[in-house]
């Protein structure tokens, strides 16, 4: 029997919760309170602090992804669990009850992790280039059985233009099936609906409300279930989403500066990372800027603390009192004052932009893009054209969905600077109002202090595993 369900509820902020009357209720009669994020204020890091009790500085997750000096690469929304560098919560539980299960349903660095079950979204990638909808599950019974209840994973309504709430319902119910069927002391549930239209249309539009509402009502069965086998809830969003009103071109101020360079193919500019001496991995609104030689530094934060929109460039020392000064991070990480965000674009010229720019493409472009939410509004072609594209796809062709805008401007929500006011401020609930994570109304409760929540809700003290 499961005793706990976490669930990363994206976004979650007291504006949204004023929409969710299901949840709000299992808050009124347990507990909620302000949680402390992390700096950067991004999935992958902050999950990552969720489920270690540790810093970035310490965990290694620096963002969403950074550049591997190893390799000579940016990569991002790697999958491999051995990133994360510390040990997570169901391990800890393990060393006080070797017996303690625990399932991950969509929760970030799934691939190798040591859960008992594992549901992550996988896409199949063809060897002709197509890329078909799937999940990696683990075991393997559990895929045929979930894709044969539930249909394929809903990969185009995960990410991209067409994201929307059919995604999440699918992990919901796979949650549910989870629950009512395999044995997990823990089960985690990531639902990312919440990021979709509050970035799209910002947090305070019609649209993030309906939002909320609709993540709410697809949430209540799963929380029924809990209550109704008495499984402990708690709830936690990685960050508010804030208003964004201004994006800020960090890689093309470092090209105009001769600090980036590119190398060209098929007319295409290619961010060239091996001989740029200094370029910016853009995270929303922190971007990691690596520097290849210290003589570059000076001259590198005196531009980037003049470009306007930086509200504060950090070095290694400086990012200690973050707790991100990790071998990963940039030389200096830049934070983007409130309303700003950073783009990732490097070309001057759009006709430039490499083939990936117009595409859903989250792992070749070197840096974040909450463009690809949008259909270019500018082609008045291009709903034909993702049409066209799906066409292609279910016939077996190879398609390119040429259809994203280089336009940043119609981005409204933005998040990964530290919250600056209780509206962006995420949000800890808890099913159990007896559980003492906090000792006043109103406390903020540090991200790095879930773990410890979780082991009290599972029966495991955190005095009974420490080290």
């Amino acid at each position: 029997m499961t005793s706990v369900l976490l669930l990363d509820v994206v976004g979650l902020t007291p504006r949204a919760l004023s929409h969710m009357p299901r949840l709000r209720a299992m808050a009124a009669s347990g507990a909620q309170t302000r949680l402390g994020t992390v700096l950067p204020a991004v999935t992958c890091s902050v999950q990552s602090t969720l489920l270690t009790g540790l810093a970035p500085a310490q965990h290694g997750i620096v963002g969403n992804g950074w550049y591997f000096r190893d390799q000579g690469e940016v990569h991002l929304w790697r999958q491999h669990n051995r990133l994360v560098q510390g040990e997570k919560v169901w391990e800890t539980a393990r060393r006080a009850r070797p017996e303690f299960t625990a399932a991950n349903i969509g929760w970030w660095y799934a691939m190798g992790a040591t859960t008992d079950i594992t549901v992550t979204p996988r896409p199949i990638y063809h060897a002709d280039g197509r890329k078909s909808p799937d999940a990696y599950v683990r075991p393997p019974a559990l895929h045929d059985e979930l894709v044969g209840a539930l249909g394929e994973f809903p990969l185009f309504q995960y990410w991209g233009p067409t994201a929307s709430i059919r995604s999440t319902r699918w992990i919901v119910e796979a949650t549910r099936t989870v629950m009512r069927e395999q044995r997990s002391d823990l089960v985690m549930a990531y639902l990312p609906h919440l990021d979709y239209d509050l970035q799209r249309f910002g947090p305070n539009a019609p649209e993030a409300d309906r939002a909320a509402a609709e993540l709410d009502a697809t949430l209540a069965p799963l929380l029924d279930d809990a209550a109704a086998a008495g499984v402990t809830v708690i709830a936690v969003a990685e960050y508010g989403i804030a208003e964004a009103t201004h994006p800020v071109d960090i890689n093309r101020a470092l090209r105009r500066e001769g600090l980036l360079e590119v190398y060209t193919q098929d007319g295409r500019e290619q961010l060239d990372p091996w001989t740029s001496r200094a370029f910016a991995v853009a995270d929303h609104q922190v971007a990691h800027v690596y520097v290849a030689d210290p003589a570059d530094l000076h001259r590198t934060r005196e531009l980037l603390e003049a470009l306007p929109g930086v509200d504060e460039v950090l070095d290694r020392e400086q990012q200690a009192r973050y707790g991100i000064d990790h071998e990963r991070s940039g030389e200096l990480v830049v934070i983007a004052e409130p309303g700003a965000w950073f783009t990732y674009y490097y070309w001057l010229d759009d006709d430039r932009a490499p083939e990936f720019a117009r595409g859903v493409d989250i792992h070749r472009k070197p840096g974040y893009d909450p463009a690809e939410l949008f259909l270019d509004p500018a082609d008045p072609f291009a709903k034909a054209k993702a049409g066209l594209g799906l066409v292609k796809k279910k016939l077996g062709l190879r398609y390119a969905m040429n259809v994203i805008p280089l336009d940043p401007s119609y981005v409204r929500g933005t998040h990964g600077r530290l919250p600056d006011g209780p509206a962006d401020t995420p949000l800890l609930l808890c099913s159990d109002a007896n559980l003492p994570f906090w000792t006043s109304a109103g406390e903020i409760v540090p991200a790095a202090n879930v773990r410890d929540l979780v082991l009290q809700a599972s029966g495991v003290p955190a005095n009974a595993v420490a080290p």
